[in-house]
């Protein structure tokens, strides 16, 4: 595990100083909100996730010393587990608007992390009435208050995660406002503040490339990220330092494991002070790695199992993780992970997505003040807190071990002749395993006489 970063206010680290100390990550997991939590973040590292964000923690809400109850909920100071030596290395992510507010909440959680982000992408509506995320894309005076207020006041780094503009040029100069405001290191998320929802769409490389080569700093990647072979694509297109997973990463926490740690480069990493420019620096994986796809075992039966696991194993290791915590992990968390992981088995289990969809559960029990609790009595009340769902996965692994026992003939027909490719050449796993879920891209629309008229669907 990568060491966590020094944090002096005098002498934090910078640049490409800052991304050695968190271990030079390669495969990064996405702050998400209500998913990203202590217990997800735990599984994913496991998998080979090398940085993890928090989920996005409204700064203005945190620093409110009236509402305890929210800064518990999102950072868990007291129950020692977020942000201790098995969380880290972390960056914890705040959506804001006020440069004070934003300092405040920081200096809460800068001893427990090894950075701290601004969310500069969120593009919900909420974002848009709280004016926050990508919805200050352009107030750049007021983005370069924020970024540069925690550059110069907070004791550990600023890093920024952004979207896009229409234009190269428009993205390129943003991202040298981040880094001229002091972010150390930059997220590029390829797609515009409208692309989200059913109109998601595809993640634009081109101008994550050219972010990449205009600033100095670390440049992760995000978007586009369905398969393994997809990280090692983005890394080699896009020449950053890193990918950064959201919806990959939660319908397959497994999208990281077997990747080596590091991956070859043909040229060094710059130092903090020297400009990253150089179009032929990317990284590769060589093809004799078992990771790789031309690699003669990379659809043998063990390697389709690290990178695709059984969706009910991986279901119920994230609860033994939800149930070992000291740390609250949210209900509606543990219910959206459980219905990503196990969603190709669930598209056939009717009844048991019914069930899971109706399943109902209470706050995790909180010891009562002055009781005589002994150790194993909150553990039976976590227990039951958990059974439906328990109950629930425990039932979808008999059914998935009959299938998997049917249709590989009892393991005598290899997992790669149940692969098949769907007519968008995307590979389609059997169901009994997690695999990426994608969204039908949006309609193409074509100019007719001055108007737009709605096209086929692109695949």
């Amino acid at each position: 595990m990568a060491t966590a970063a020094p944090s002096t206010a005098s002498g934090k680290l910078t640049g490409y100083d800052l991304y050695r100390a968190l271990g030079s990550p390669k495969y990064v997991v996405a702050p998400m909100v209500d998913q990203s939590e202590l217990a997800w973040r735990r599984l994913s590292r496991k998998y080979g996730a090398q940085l993890v964000y928090t989920p996005m923690i409204n700064a203005k809400l945190f620093v409110d010393s009236t509402n305890k109850t929210y800064r518990t909920a999102q950072f868990d100071i007291p129950s020692g587990e977020e942000g201790d030596s098995s969380d880290r290395p972390l960056i914890v992510q705040f959506c804001a608007n006020d440069p004070e507010q934003l300092l405040a909440s920081a200096e809460v959680v800068a001893p427990y992390c090894d950075a701290v982000d601004l969310n500069l992408g969120c593009p919900q509506d909420i974002a848009r009435k709280g004016r926050y995320g990508s919805f200050l894309q352009d107030e750049w005076e007021l983005i370069y208050k924020l970024i540069n207020t925690l550059h110069k006041n907070l004791s550990v780094p600023v890093t920024a995660k952004f979207r896009v503009f229409p234009t190269i040029e428009k993205t390129v100069e943003y991202a040298k406002m981040l880094e001229s405001a002091g972010a150390q290191i930059l997220t590029c998320h390829g797609r515009l503040r409208e692309q989200r929802g059913q109109n998601t769409g595809v993640a634009d490389w081109l101008k994550i490339r050219a972010v990449k080569q205009a600033v100095s700093v670390p440049v992760f990647a995000n978007g586009n990220i369905l398969f393994q072979s997809d990280i090692l694509r983005c890394l080699e297109e896009t020449g950053c330092d890193g990918v950064m997973s959201a919806e990959g990463n939660l319908y397959n926490p497994a999208l990281f494991a077997g990747l080596p740690p590091t991956l070859s480069t043909p040229h060094p990493q710059p130092s903090s002070s020297s400009s990253s420019s150089d179009s032929t620096t990317y990284p590769v994986l060589d093809p004799s790695h078992p990771a790789h796809p031309l690699h003669p075992e990379y659809m043998s039966d063990e390697a389709i199992l690290r990178r695709h696991p059984r969706v009910a194993d991986m279901a119920l290791e994230y609860i033994r993780i939800v149930k070992a915590l000291k740390t609250r992990t949210c209900v509606s968390a543990v219910k959206g992970h459980l219905f990503k992981i196990l969603r190709p088995a669930l598209m056939r289990e009717i009844d048991l997505r019914d069930a899971l969809g109706r399943a109902r559960a209470g706050e995790r029990p909180k010891p009562q003040k002055g009781s005589a609790t002994v150790e194993g009595e909150e553990d039976e009340a976590v227990k039951n807190w958990l059974s439906d769902y328990i109950e629930i996965c425990e039932d979808m692994k008999r059914r998935m071990e009959m299938d998997e026992k049917e249709h590989t003939k009892g393991g005598t027909v290899p997992l790669r002749e149940l692969v098949k490719v769907d007519e968008r050449g995307l590979e389609v796993y059997p169901w009994w395993l997690v695999q990426p879920y994608w969204r039908r891209l949006p309609p193409v629309v074509v100019k007719e006489g001055g108007k737009e008229k709605e096209g086929k669907k692109s695949q």
